[in-house]
């Protein structure tokens, strides 16, 4: 991903809290056949295993995914492949009529993060239900409401042979957060709270990253 310099984000906490607010990722991956590249959705998580502070790159992170097994794009996966996950964060519409000026032209604000790594599948069923089961937490957790997945572990168990869960260690990330600083600090909080007026939710999401700007 192409990053001009004043689009990168000011500290890494700003890649790390994308990912974990934004876990519906896209994973893009080449393979030998002619089918490729697959591109598959699905969601993922920080290993909670894992320990100590994210590097700025966030290399040697681990990520924690799963997808359909009956998906080509399993099938096609080996250990050892590369692959990236595309997570996108808050973005909205830029209409040239907010700048209050002429000429002017429209733009998107948005925010990215890409992320590399090399894929680890996972086999042993204990530990495939181990990320089905740490992925429950995480979202519950962050968006549900604690259910208890106690009375469901015989379901899990039935639908995991369909699972195929993965581990990611990542190489590097890049983060994109375009959030109107090519702009004059009056234009980009005139965005900034156009943005924050909106029904839509998704603008004063944005909004509230480009407040952290400031």
């Amino acid at each position: 991903m192409f990053v001009p310099a004043f689009y990168r984000q000011p500290e890494t906490s700003w890649m790390v809290d994308l990912i974990r607010n934004n876990p519906l990722a896209l994973m893009v991956a080449n393979s030998a056949g002619q089918d490729a590249p697959f591109a598959t959705h699905l969601p993922v998580i920080p290993d909670p295993d894992a320990d100590g502070p994210w590097a700025p790159d966030l290399s040697g992170a681990i990520l924690l995914g799963h997808m359909n097994r009956a998906n080509p794009h399993w099938r096609a996966m080996e250990t050892g492949d590369s692959a990236l996950l595309a997570f996108t964060g808050p973005h909205a519409y830029v209409s040239p009529t907010v700048y209050e000026r002429s000429p002017a032209a429209p733009t998107w604000n948005f925010t990215s993060v890409h992320v590399r790594g090399s894929i680890v599948k996972i086999e042993d069923t204990e530990e495939t239900l181990h990320v089905v089961k740490s992925t429950v937490r995480a979202f519950e957790k962050d968006f549900g409401a604690d259910w208890d997945m106690e009375e469901s572990l015989g379901y899990f168990r039935q639908i995991l042979p369909g699972v195929g869960a993965f581990r990611l260690t990542v190489s590097g990330a890049d983060g994109m957060f375009k959030l109107s600083q090519e702009q004059e600090p009056e234009v980009r909080d005139r965005v900034r709270r156009d943005f924050g007026r909106r029904d839509c939710g998704r603008h004063r999401e944005t909004a509230a990253l480009m407040g952290r700007l400031a």
